[in-house]
């Protein structure tokens, strides 16, 4: 029997935190035309459907921390969550597709990826519902640490409100620092400070 696996990732865009991805097998039984993109329903209406699918798939979650990000760029990090989700399911798929354009390296398993996959193939828009489900509540608890920065409801994307709380507040330990524009405000930081040891020293001599 064909086992047909939908993977797909969220938060690319964000400047905080881990990216995310989902691999979700489907129960034949479920109701496929309730499934559409994370990013067309509502917060509560995801909410619902994140429970639904859970209780009629096989599903599991993967992530790339924000120093791996850093590390190895989100492209890859994205391709290395997606790679984890997949690992972790308790029944290999016979197949597997994937949103986009690129296919993680996974050896032993036939892979495909779907351009704008979480539009035209069920399991792939239930893994985007889960995957942004599931960073959102992670967002949300950093939020509760770092309340300056309105990561509740911007889920660490660069909102005017969160421009404007990094150039007040600063940036955090979980803040991507390889985007822009956070790269541009640690450069300028950098700038700063060199000319204020600079200016420090001409005064003491």
């Amino acid at each position: 029997m064909k086992i047909l696996a939908g993977v797909d990732e969220v938060g690319r865009g964000s400047l905080v935190g881990p990216v995310y991805a989902a691999a979700v097998i489907l129960n034949k039984s479920i109701n496929k035309k309730s499934l559409k993109d994370s990013k067309i329903l509502t917060k509560d209406k995801r909410e619902v459907l994140d429970k639904y699918i859970k209780k009629n798939s096989i599903w599991a979650i993967g992530q790339a921390s924000t120093k791996e990000i850093e590390k190895i760029n989100i492209l890859h990090a994205s391709l290395l969550a997606m790679k984890r989700a997949i690992l972790k399911l308790n029944k290999k798929p016979s197949l597997v597709l994937i949103d986009g354009n690129k296919l993680p390296n996974l050896k032993n398993y036939k892979l495909q990826y779907v351009i704008k996959g979480d539009q035209k193939i069920p399991s792939i828009s239930a893994a985007s519902i889960i995957a942004k489900v599931s960073r959102d509540k992670f967002i949300k608890k950093l939020s509760k640490q770092f309340n300056n920065y309105g990561w509740d409801t911007n889920s660490g994307y660069g909102t005017k409100e969160h421009l404007r709380a990094i150039k007040k507040f600063g940036i955090t330990k979980h803040h991507r620092k390889t985007f822009s524009p956070i790269s541009s405000f640690l450069k300028v930081s950098r700038v700063t400070t060199q000319h204020l040891v600079a200016k420090k020293k001409i005064n003491t001599n």
